[in-house]
């Protein structure tokens, strides 16, 4: 383990070296594009790919300005990962960079499960998917945990932050804290040092580095109440619109209103909001069974795009199990499926294009920079629990015993993106193969 961290570490010391440049639009395109394909893994692998793409390997921003709109989106509600991409499409070409970048690296995802969500309902399991995304499950682990290594070494850069993550990590998953108590907390404890020690935070405290002052430029006119207002307006259209035509107690309204207000409260990314979405969806409402909300868990979790997509999922059974009249059972569904993506998107984007801008001028100013560096810290922690709870359930199924297989394509995949430096777009489509193998479907 040493040495596959030594290396990785000297691969992004030589990667900080290089110049940053500025792509042209058609080429960020292009790249966002691709994204939305590869983005297995959830928020931690996401996070790690993202960085991975776009500070080491194309050096179109810095690792400062990186994290410094990672911070501002973990303390966001809605899905971190997105209102990542979001932000880093803003940086490189403003309103429009951030709306292409945020809805190509949804929009594949979305079709993706919309079309798995009516074969689910429609046929029941099908055994060859089940063994491609059983393959999947064991490559995510392995890109999840080389993600923690990848992100850690370049953000935990003193004993202090190492010592924020460790405890952010044993208090989340043995304490279980919430999420929002453990970021303030983090934020308290970086303004404090900067007080008391501030070298504590930083190997070259009040420096800015030299890559950074050719990071790319974005100057672009900022109106926050015109964005506000005219995304609002976006943003409740669909259900005022539902609500004229199949009345204003239609399952489209009534859905609308529930992921609306989801997107706006929950804070702590995919795995906070789930439950809660599980809770009222199937107790509640009755949109669904509890087993459809298991099995709709598990299509999250092994295929492309925000975990949180799965809200989705839940808004397609809701419309197929309790179709209006007029409607078939599918119609319905993809209405709903449609509806509740919208409206538990449309906050993340908006979040974004209102906020970014205001931290961009307070990037580098003392007491918010080490606020948000005790913040980086600890994301750090709670990334490595979503890792070590996917990878606990995953390869200790709840039946009982151990899932070797599971173990060991996760273990290959792991070595093979930290120390040989292979890409997620091969251990993705080589571990559903062996699914598929394992399984007994193809040969």
């Amino acid at each position: 383990m040493p040495r596959v961290v030594a290396q990785s570490l000297m691969g992004s010391m030589d990667a900080e070296t290089k110049p940053l440049s500025k792509p042209s639009f058609r080429e960020a395109v292009r790249f966002w594009a691709r994204l939305g394909f590869i983005n297995f893994g959830g928020p931690t692998a996401q996070i790690a790919i993202l960085y991975q793409e776009v500070v080491e390997r194309r050096r179109w921003i810095s690792h400062d300005r990186f994290t410094n709109a990672l911070n501002y989106c973990m303390i966001l509600p809605g899905p971190e990962a997105t209102q990542l991409v979001t932000f880093v499409g803003w940086l490189l070409h403003g309103t429009v960079g951030a709306l292409v970048a945020g809805i190509l690296y949804v929009l594949p995802a979305a079709i993706f499960l919309w079309a798995l969500s009516w074969v689910y309902v429609a046929y029941g399991t099908v055994p060859w998917l089940a063994a491609i995304f059983y393959g999947l499950k064991a490559a995510v682990i392995g890109i999840v945990f080389a993600a923690v290594i990848r992100l850690g070494k370049n953000v935990l850069a003193t004993p202090a932050l190492a010592s924020i993550a460790a405890i952010s990590f044993l208090a989340f998953y043995f304490l279980k804290v919430p999420f929002p108590l453990l970021i303030g907390g983090a934020a308290l404890v970086g303004f404090l040092l900067r007080k008391v020690a501030p070298g504590m935070l930083r190997r070259d405290p009040g420096n800015s580095s030299a890559s950074e002052m050719t990071t790319p430029s974005n100057p672009v006119r900022h109106h926050p109440l015109r964005i506000l207002t005219v995304g609002v307006l976006l943003w409740i259209s669909p259900v005022l619109v539902a609500g004229s035509i199949f009345g204003w107690d239609s399952i489209f309204v009534r859905q609308g209103l529930f992921f609306g207000k989801t997107a706006l409260i929950t804070f702590g990314g995919a795995y906070a909001v789930l439950p809660y979405v599980g809770q009222h969806a199937v107790e509640d409402y009755g949109w669904l069974s509890a087993s459809q909300m298991m099995d709709g868990l598990g299509l999250a979790e092994t295929t492309p795009g925000p975990i949180v997509l799965v809200v989705q999922y839940v808004g397609f059974l809701g419309g197929w199990n309790h179709p209006p009249a007029s409607l078939s059972p599918l119609a319905a569904g993809t209405i709903s499926a449609a509806i509740t993506t919208w409206v538990t998107f449309v906050p993340s984007y908006l979040f974004i294009l209102i906020g970014a801008p205001f931290v961009e001028r307070l990037r580098g100013q003392g007491a918010l920079s080490d606020a948000l560096s005790g913040v980086t810290a600890a994301v750090v922690g709670v990334i490595l629990n979503l890792a070590v709870w996917f990878a606990m359930h995953a390869i200790f199924p709840d039946g009982g015993g151990v899932d070797l297989f599971i173990a060991a394509i996760a273990l290959v995949v792991f070595v093979g993106m930290t120390l040989r430096g292979w890409g997620v777009v091969p251990m993705i489509a080589g571990s559903g193969l062996a699914g598929l193998i394992y399984r007994g479907i193809v040969g």
